[in-house]
Parts: C-alpha cells; structure tokens; sequence
C-alpha cells in the first residue's frame, strides 16, 4: 500500500519499530533515520531549506523543541522564559543573515546565545528569575559540540526533509529512551505538519506501525488526536497498523480517537483471535456479515497460486475480501523474514544495489540455484 501511495506522488512520512520498512525505503531513495551506536539518529530542525522562511509554525516548532530540552514533562515555564527563547531565536536567525558562513544548527545557536544573548540580557538587566541563562546553557550542554547527544540536532546531510517523498522513522533503539523519544517524536511533528499544512495539492500520508504503543503517551498522544481530527482538511491520511488487538482495546487514545475516526479498517487473517473475535467486532463497530467475511480469510485459497486474503471496509458501507499477490521481486523487497532479508542484503552488496541485488536473487530462486 506504502509503495503504491508513492508511485501515486504522495508525501510519506512513516515512524516504524523493527527495521519493515529499510529495504523499500532503500529501494526509492528515500531517507530512513535510525538510532545506531556508529550512525546515530541526526537531525537539524534549525535548517531552513532554499527559499523558505523563519514563518511563526517553524518558530513555534523550535520553541517547542528547546523547551522540551530544557524543562522536563512536569516542570512548567514561565512567560518570560517563553519570551526570551522566542527573543533568542528570531536574533539568531537574524545573526545568520549578517554571517552567512555559519552553518544553521543547535550547535551555532547554543554558540550565539553563549556569546550573544547573554551579552543582551545583561544589558537589559534581565534577572534570573525571569530566565536564568546559566541554567539554560547548562542543561542544554549535552546538545552541543562533543556532548553525549552532541550529534542528535546538528545533521549536515537529508537536511530537506519537506521535498521528501518517503521518510522512515526507525525507534526502534530509542522505544524506551527517556531523553531522545520525546525530542525525536517532537520533531517527527515538525516534518509531517510542515509536509501537511505547505504542500498544497500534493496527497500526505503519516503511517505509525507498532510505535504508536511507544509514543502513545504525553505530548505524541495529544498529537495523534489533533492529526486524526485534522489531516483530512490538507489532502493526508493518518494510517495506524497492530498485530494485537488487545493493543488497540487497552489504548484509550486508539480506542477513543482514531478507530472513532477511522473510514478505512483493513484486516488481516484474524484465525487466532477466532475464539474471542466478538470483543474485535466490538471494537472495531464491524456487522455480521463482516465478521463472517473476515473469519473466511486464507480458509479455501488456490493452491496454484501463492497470496494471502484481506478484508477492506470502506466508511461501513463497502466490505470486501480482495486477493492480495506481488511479484517474486515485489516480495524480497517488502519481506521482513530475517534469513530472507540477510539474503536480500548480502546480493544487494555483490551485484552493487538493491535493485540490481532483488533482480539477481529473483533470477536464481527462479531457476533454482537457491532454495524459495
């Protein structure tokens, strides 16, 4: 579905746990940010790209940010804090303009409010009741230069993430990080409302695998209700996917607000949950006659063929099991089988890319040099 949204021209912004997604993302060039020891998840919130402007949304989305630095979940800020970080960003993005050779990021601004805003407070006399500067720098040192989270908002490379037609968000590594997951879903916010609210005409998309159980709380769960209730007004579409039905029951903010929101519910194979798939109907408002049609999935398939059954409700009004079959290639692309993407990996180095890599290990199962 993900790839025929794209060959469509849709913007695609995806939050995944478990590494699904890295072979299609490889596939179309797009940009996959992922937590690793050697890589570690960069970003650069404080890059504009050509052309565009300081406008009140990315100032808003910077504000949001180094105040999410700064205070934790339960400390509240005060009004002149608000201000004076709102003062120092519009001078650094004044200051840039006047020093074009400075490279945009936290690293530059932590420097200009070191060496520049502070200089300014004191000329106003600015007591550290109303913001204490120190505090502020020595909080927000981790951030900077070869601090421990040093390379998290200081990216120099996939900096235009607006023109973007597939971005893959991997949390997997961070599902349960106490500084990083916040800040990370802070500005995976930024880049889908920016997508949602400039790219007038072009089709979006936020698709949130099994990482909504992680982001599911706090500031991200306020934000899934507002996307639900608003995305449709921008020409987007907010997808959730589970494997358990449980998740989606337990969850007040899925049960609440998206499946009370949802048009589309597609299901796969529910034979496990068999024995008790009334609290599903329940759930998902689902009739008779869909869940008599969902409980037939996969139950007298050609065995001439190789496919799976999915069960498609559109708006309640339309439910049909459709036929879902890929080529051989289409399948060692998305498949997330670890010895099959081992496989896909290790050709995709010989032969010099994915593409050339599926085309060749396609070609060998196919003519029987390697076991399907």
């Amino acid at each position: 579905m993900v790839r025929s949204y794209y060959e469509q021209g849709t913007h695609i912004v995806l939050i995944d746990i478990g590494h699904s997604y890295r072979g299609l993302c490889e596939m179309v060039n797009g940009y996959y940010f992922c937590y690793e020891e050697k890589n570690p998840i960069q970003f650069n919130p404080f890059y504009l790209e050509e052309g565009d402007t300081l406008d009140t949304e990315r100032k808003e989305s910077i504000k949001t940010m180094i105040l999410a630095l700064w205070k934790k979940d339960d400390e509240h800020f005060t009004r002149s804090e608000y201000v004076a970080i709102s003062d120092s960003i519009q001078l650094y993005y004044d200051y840039l303009s006047n020093n074009p050779e400075l490279f945009p990021c936290f690293n530059s601004y932590y420097e200009f409010v070191q060496d520049h805003f502070t200089v300014k407070l004191k000329s106003e006399n600015v007591k550290d009741k109303d913001f204490d500067i120190g505090n502020f720098l020595y909080v927000l040192r981790p951030y900077y230069g070869n601090g421990e989270f040093g390379f998290l908002l200081n990216a120099k490379k996939n900096l235009d993430l607006l023109h973007q037609r597939l971005i893959v968000f991997e949390l997997d590594n961070i599902s349960g990080h106490a500084v990083l997951l916040p800040i990370v879903t802070l500005i995976i916010m930024s880049v889908f409302v920016s997508k949602m609210r400039r790219l007038r005409g072009t089709r979006k998309m936020i698709l949130i695998e099994e990482a909504w159980k992680a982001i599911s709380k706090g500031g991200m769960a306020g934000y899934m209700r507002y996307l639900v209730k608003t995305v449709r007004k921008y020409f987007g579409e907010t997808c959730f996917v589970s494997q358990e039905a449980e998740d989606v029951a337990n969850n007040p903010i899925v049960k609440d607000a998206i499946i009370n929101n949802s048009d589309c519910k597609i299901l796969l194979d529910q034979t496990k949950y068999i024995n008790k798939f009334d609290s599903v109907q329940q759930l998902l408002g689902l009739t008779d006659k869909e869940k008599t049609l969902i409980l037939s999935l996969n139950k007298a398939n050609d065995p001439s063929k190789k496919y799976k059954e999915v069960f498609i409700s559109l708006g309640g009004t339309v439910s049909k099991v459709y036929r879902t079959e890929v080529s051989l290639e289409e399948y060692l692309c998305y498949t997330t089988e670890e010895k099959e993407k081992i496989k896909v990996q290790e050709y995709a180095r010989k032969y010099g890319s994915i593409q050339k890599g599926i085309a060749m290990l396609a070609q060998d199962i196919r003519q029987g040099n390697i076991a399907a």
